[in-house]
């Protein structure tokens, strides 16, 4: 404002200054026409004519003079400066006098450890707007040994490096920082997080580990049962009550028996994440087992009506009795084991600690299809049982599309499916499901993974490594190491 108030005042000075010289010049000309006529006058024989024409003129140019100040004395600015003034009150313009539209800017999370002293946090945001950088939310984890974390959420100029702002805030005092891009799913502020994470905790005793990944960002999450299928003490299920903190790992107890491990390795947990993640799991531990009720009755192209449903450990002795009503081969191609081991899964595969079942249940109440989502560290996996005398007939499609949309809503990036090339049912529901596959072999199993999100790019910090590639027949090696 200052500098365009002043701008005109400017130019109008610069103005009256010309004019003033050209006025003094017109005036020395005038002098030098006179005495030209006056020379003339003398000495030509038509004195007088020429006298009266020469003062006819010359009021003539004084009113024209006249008549030109008055109007130019009034006038705007030039044109030629009017873009200016715009172009420095709205940014760089664009084709047609019209401003470029800006850059939108960019969404970082900042997580830096600096002294617990004075100043120094406003040291950082000092850093931060000589960059042109904008804090939207600010959390602050102190540490037992002394220092403080610091969590930002940051809007910074889209051209702004994230070595640059690391840069910025190393010179302002921070280290071990590590930044990450943000969405607009991190715009929430925390403790709205923490409630709905809350909320739905206690409406499903699944969302327990996906809450716990989503309060803690990209993590591997592992439930240890109490005992393994043979009922020996399992290795790791002895996590105390008031759980476990060690840099990038933390070991909770689990409310229904074993232990939860989280595990997060280029970022160390934080004393205020311990705590709350251990406030989700007392919050679990006090609300018991619990599991939506809610049920949808569905018509087959044949004309019968099945129900689905959530399933968890009451249907327990169903399981087994549908178990007793399938063939070996549909065990074995769901079991890929002996088929005597086929009841021993059943307690597993149940709990809603490791994952969500479906079942589908006749109008007579029996059960004859199981569809299980089944959390596998930070990957997902899907399976089907159903029964012989009701396979073919649509059922296995529609548990795997209401699986897939609970992995959808899971925000799981991929699921996989593990069976062999010979169960032509399973091939079919997966490429039924429309979306991209990849087919893989090993050890004569047939891994099938479905692509949830083909554009999502994940962002990973810079000095973060990606995450391994583990092949099936090693995380089957993991699991029965578990298990037995």
């Amino acid at each position: 404002m200052t500098d365009r108030t002043h701008a005109p005042a400017q130019r109008s000075h610069r103005h009256h200054w010309r004019r003033d010289v050209v006025e003094l010049a017109a005036l020395f000309c005038a002098v030098a026409v006179a005495d030209a006529i006056a020379n003339l006058v003398v000495h030509a024989p038509r004195g007088p004519v020429l006298l009266v024409a020469s003062a006819v003129a010359l009021l003539f140019t004084a009113a024209f003079h006249t008549w030109w100040a008055r109007r130019h004395s009034h006038a705007p600015p030039p044109a030629d400066t009017a873009p200016s003034d715009t172009a420095t009150a709205d940014g760089a313009g664009g084709a047609g006098g019209e401003p470029a539209p800006a850059p939108a800017p960019a969404l970082w999370r900042m997580r830096t450890t600096v002294r617990d002293e004075p100043g120094s946090l406003a040291a950082l945001c000092t850093a931060l707007a000589r960059n042109s950088v904008d804090i939207l939310t600010l959390q602050t984890h102190p540490l037992p040994e002394g220092g403080t974390v610091d969590e930002f959420l940051l809007r910074a100029p889209q051209a702004l490096p994230s070595a640059d702002l690391t840069r910025a805030i190393a010179r302002a005092g921070g280290h071990s920082t590590w930044i990450e891009r943000a969405d607009a799913h991190d715009l929430v502020d925390t403790p709205t997080r923490v409630l709905g994470l809350a909320t739905r905790t206690a409406l499903d005793a699944a969302e327990l580990p996906l809450a716990l990944r989503q309060l803690l960002g990209r993590c591997t999450i592992h439930s240890i049962p109490a005992t393994t299928l043979s009922g020996r003490p399992n290795a790791g299920a002895d996590a105390p009550v008031e759980g476990v903190l060690e840099a990038t790992v933390m070991r909770l107890r689990d409310p229904s028996g074993g232990a939860i491990t989280v595990e997060r390795p280029y970022l160390p947990f934080t004393p205020t994440e311990f705590a709350r993640a251990r406030a989700l799991v007392e919050l679990d531990a006090r609300l018991g087992p619990r599991v939506p009720r809610s049920q949808d009755v569905l018509t087959l192209p044949e004309g019968n009506e099945i129900t689905v449903r959530r399933a968890d450990g009451s249907d327990l002795p169903a399981a087994r009795a549908m178990h007793d009503r399938c063939s070996d081969r549909t065990l074995s191609l769901r079991y890929h084991g002996p088929v005597a081991d086929a009841d021993r899964y059943l307690g597993h595969l149940l709990s809603p600690r490791f994952g969500r079942t479906l079942a589908a249940t006749t109008a007579s109440g029996k059960l004859v299809a199981l569809g299980h989502l089944l959390w596998d560290g930070d990957e997902t996996e899907v399976a089907l049982l159903i029964e012989d005398d009701w396979q073919r007939r649509g059922i296995g499609s529609e548990l795997l599309r209401r699986l897939i949309a609970m992995a959808v809503e899971a925000r799981c990036d991929s699921v996989y499916a593990v069976t062999q090339a010979s169960n032509t049912g399973m091939v079919a529901a997966m490429r039924g499901l429309g979306l991209p596959l990849d087919y893989q072999i090993e050890e004569g199993t047939l891994v099938i993974t479905a692509r949830l999100d083909a554009a999502r790019v994940s962002s990973r910090p810079p000095h973060e490594p990606p995450p391994a590639q583990h092949s099936y027949g090693e995380r089957r090696q993991e699991r029965k190491q578990g298990q037995r």
